[in-house]
C-alpha cells in the first residue's frame, strides 16, 4: 500500500487536479502551512485525504513531517502542482515494490500551459516513491532531496505533469521566497560578493538559454532563462548581505 504526501499553501489553482490524479490511492496526507484560499476546502472534498497543518519549518523537515503521519510504509511524495498521468498511476499501483529500491519519475514541466523542453527542464527526473523505513528527505530548508544511501534507483516510464509556473507572478513570488531560503541556509557556509552574484547570474543565463537550449522554446525559453539568471543573482546578493550582517554581529 502506498501513501501519498502533499505539501500545500495557497494551492487552490492546481490542487483539485492533483488530488483527482491520486484518487485511487487509499491514503493522501495533505500538510498545509497556512493557506487562506480554498485549499483546505478542496482537500476536504476527497474521502482519501487527511489534512494536517504546520508552520513553515523548511521543505525538507515538512516533507519528513508529512511522512510521519502516513500509515503505509511506501510513500509517494508530491507537490501541490504535480499531477500524476493516468499511465503513471497505473504503473505505480501495479508495481512489485522492493524496499531496497527507490523509484524515480520523469517530469514534464509546464510554463503558462506550454511543455518546456529546454532550459534544463527536460529531460527531468526525480525520486518520489520510496520506503519510509529505508530513507527520508534531507533536512535542507530548500533544495531538499531524498537520501539515496545504499538503495538502487529504478526508473519508471510514465510522467508527472508539473504546473509550477502558471503566471509571471508565480515566477516573482517563488524567486523572492527561494532566494531568501537559499541565503538563510548558507549564512557563513558559502562566500559571496556582488561580483560573485553577477557572475552566477550571467552564467546561469548562458547555461539556460544556450547550453540547455532554451533558445528553442521561443519567448518562454527566454523568460525562463532570464528568471534563472535573476534567481542566481539574487541568491548570492542576499547571501552576501546576510554574511556581512552576520560578520558584524560576531
Amino acid at each position: 500500500m502506498v501513501s501519498v504526501t502533499i505539501l500545500t499553501k495557497q494551492s487552490e489553482d492546481t490542487l483539485e487536479k492533483v488530488l483527482t490524479s491520486v484518487r485511487d490511492f487509499d491514503e493522501v496526507i495533505l500538510l498545509d502551512t497556512g493557506s487562506s484560499d480554498n485549499t483546505l476546502e478542496i482537500g476536504k472534498k476527497f474521502k482519501n485525504v487527511t489534512i494536517k497543518t504546520s508552520p513553515f519549518i523548511g521543505f525538507g523537515p515538512l516533507h519528513n513531517l508529512a511522512i510521519s503521519y502516513a500509515s503505509n510504509s511506501w510513500i509517494l511524495s508530491l507537490d501541490a502542482d504535480e499531477v500524476l498521468s493516468e499511465d503513471l498511476k497505473d504503473e505505480i499501483l501495479n508495481l512489485k515494490l522492493d524496499p531496497k529500491c527507490l523509484y524515480s519519475i520523469p517530469f514534464h514541466n509546464y510554463f503558462k500551459g506550454k511543455w518546456i523542453k529546454g532550459c534544463g527542464w527536460y529531460p527531468d527526473r526525480h525520486i518520489r516513491l520510496f520506503h519510509k523505513e529505508k530513507t527520508r528527505f534531507s533536512e535542507d530548508a530548500v533544495h531538499e532531496k531524498i537520501l539515496i544511501k545504499e538503495l538502487q534507483e529504478v526508473k519508471l516510464n510514465s510522467p508527472i505533469f508539473h504546473y509550477s509556473y502558471r503566471t509571471m507572478s508565480d515566477f516573482l513570488r517563488k524567486m523572492e521566497f527561494y532566494t531568501t531560503l537559499f541565503a538563510e541556509q548558507n549564512i557563513g557556509k558559502k562566500k559571496s560578493s556582488f561580483s560573485k552574484a553577477l557572475t552566477h547570474g550571467f552564467f546561469a543565463f548562458i547555461k539556460s538559454y544556450l547550453l540547455k537550449r532554451g533558445i528553442f522554446d521561443g519567448k518562454e525559453g527566454y523568460i525562463i532563462s532570464v528568471y534563472n539568471a535573476q534567481t542566481a543573482y539574487y541568491k548570492y546578493l542576499k547571501l552576501c548581505e546576510l554574511n556581512a550582517k552576520n560578520s558584524s554581529l560576531s
